[in-house]
């Protein structure tokens, strides 16, 4: 009779069991729907939510503390689980997988349950992933926090719990406190690293501009950490941390672009260093590509962080850039002929060329085009891929600069008093300081209608054309002085009628070569 009512009590708290499992574990919805109901803090009863663990979750305790850690995962997360739309069917099959089991979340596939025994349970497998997840959420033991706020309450204002708001305003001030500090840090870390390097004059104005976004990352990955902690509901902490996730990108793509200045302004102060003129204006380019680069890649991080498929964007500009190549083949072109110029350098900032038609000064070399100021002083844009073709005359890499012209006398000049001319010449050429004495040519070459030509072939030894003007000047002025002090005419063309001398007499014009010997000395050794 005792074993009887035994078996029959054992049967009515089996019956009741499993009534009572019925309720909360039927199906997914309603083990889902137990999991997370009653953990709010207006219906907490975590024995009852951690009924889909009991199975594998070790004991109770355990159990409780895995279904704690599954809603702090989703509340930390912003994944937002609508219960109401979750299967309610007992026998429901997953199509995919093929066997009765349901994912909790996309995001986490590897959380699921499990139909066993008439109960939709968590398998050993998704509580060692709830478990593994939950370090990785709450990163450097920050759920311990958690333990500090209320389990239960009733304080809810604006869907938000007070313990919540402390949470925001202590992670204000926080961030408020911290990014000062870590600006004067960075700041000063800067600093120092410019001094060291000798650079340290223009460190002032680049401090700011990199710090503050430095600062700024820093904060944000921080609150990436502490924002998890406040439990925010899901809905909320969905936006707030895919716009955390947002700017750190946006933060990091800011402080590199502005760290492009300060390697630029480096570079800068290493190209004053050099000869050449053409790096000068490879900086700046290089600048403007690495900031077009940095940014493209920026957005793309961006993007990919606000979860917007970025896989279709690049699939686009792909097609569209082949459609692009193909329109703009010519800009193409000239692109790699600007890399071209800047590779062979076939001239610098500044060099004096002759390409076709054109004849001036280059001042700028961009993506697409050269600028060349010519001799007009209008300004002529050059297409960098006809350039990197054409025949360039470089006349700004000339080591000597040439000079050529004839210097015409009157035939009735003594010959006496010619070759001390010619010599007279010759000296001024030696003597010039910025003339080439290794090599020219003064002699009497050419005896024309109406002159005798003495060609006057010389080098000068000057960086610009404006100082081959002023050396020109210089020797020509010298010529004249010479002409005069010797008594030499210069000829032009003239028809003469000449009226032969008696014997014995000579014309006006005479002079004997001792007089004219005297003469050359007194010029160039006079006091």
């Amino acid at each position: 009779m005792r074993t009887t009512l035994v078996l029959i009590f054992f049967i009515l708290q089996s019956v009741q069991l499993f009534g009572q499992n019925s309720r909360y574990l039927g199906s997914p919805f309603q083990s889902v729907r137990t999991n997370l109901y009653y953990l709010q803090p207006e219906t907490y009863n975590d024995s009852l939510a951690s009924l889909p663990y009991l199975k594998y979750g070790g004991n109770k305790e355990k159990a409780q503390w895995t279904a704690i850690k599954l809603k702090q995962i989703l509340d930390g997360e912003g994944i937002y689980i609508d219960v109401e739309s979750l299967p309610a069917k007992p026998d429901y099959f997953d199509s995919l997988s093929e066997k009765h089991q349901y994912a909790l979340t996309k995001k986490y596939p590897d959380i699921y349950l499990v139909l066993e025994d008439s109960e939709w349970i968590y398998p050993k497998s998704s509580i060692e992933t709830i478990h593994r997840i939950h370090k990785k959420v709450f990163r450097f033991g920050t759920d311990r926090i958690i333990s500090l706020f209320p389990k239960q309450g009733n304080d809810l204002f604006f869907g938000l719990y007070i313990f919540q708001y402390a949470g925001i305003l202590i992670l204000a001030l926080l961030s408020t406190v911290l990014h000062k500090i870590m600006t004067f840090l960075f700041r000063k870390a800067i600093s120092n690293a410019l001094k060291n390097s000798g650079y340290g004059t223009f460190a002032k104005k680049l401090l700011q501009s990199v710090a503050q976004p430095l600062s700024l990352l820093f904060i944000i990955l921080l609150l990436g950490v502490l924002v998890p902690v406040l439990l925010l509901p899901p809905i909320i902490s969905k936006y707030v941390i895919l716009v955390l996730k947002a700017m750190i990108p946006l933060f990091g793509t800011i402080t590199i672009y502005r760290l492009i200045n300060v390697f630029a302004l480096y570079t800068e102060q290493l190209a004053k260093k050099t000869d050449g003129t053409l790096d000068d204006q490879l900086i700046p380019l290089m600048r403007k590509t690495l900031k077009t680069f940095v940014i493209a890649i920026g957005t793309l991080f961006v993007l990919d962080n606000l979860e917007i498929n970025v896989i279709p964007v690049l699939t686009g500009l792909s097609i569209g850039g082949l459609a692009f190549a193909l329109a703009a083949q010519d800009t193409i072109k000239n692109f790699f002929g600007s890399v071209m110029i800047f590779v062979d350098k076939p001239f610098q900032i500044g060099d004096w060329i002759t390409t076709g038609e054109v004849d001036g000064n280059v001042e700028e070399v961009g993506f697409r085009s050269s600028r060349v100021r010519t001799f007009r002083n209008s300004l002529t844009y050059i297409p960098n891929g006809k350039l990197a073709d054409a025949i360039i005359d470089n006349h700004g890499l000339r080591k000597y600069r040439r000079f050529y012209t004839n210097i015409s006398v009157q035939y009735d000049t003594p010959p006496s008093l010619l070759d001390a001319f010619i010599e007279g010449l010759r000296k001024i050429v030696d003597e010039h300081p910025e003339t080439r004495k290794d090599y020219y040519n003064v002699y009497l070459n050419e005896m024309s209608a109406s002159s005798l030509d003495v060609m006057f072939y010389i080098f000068f030894e000057v960086p610009t054309w404006p100082d081959e003007l002023r050396a020109r000047h210089e020797v020509l002025m010298e010529v004249a002085k010479l002409a005069e002090h010797l008594g030499v005419k210069f000829a032009f063309p003239t028809q003469t009628l000449h009226v032969e001398t008696m014997p014995d007499q000579h014309n006006g014009n005479y002079i004997d070569q001792n007089t004219a010997r005297v003469r050359l000395e007194e010029y160039f050794h006079k006091p």
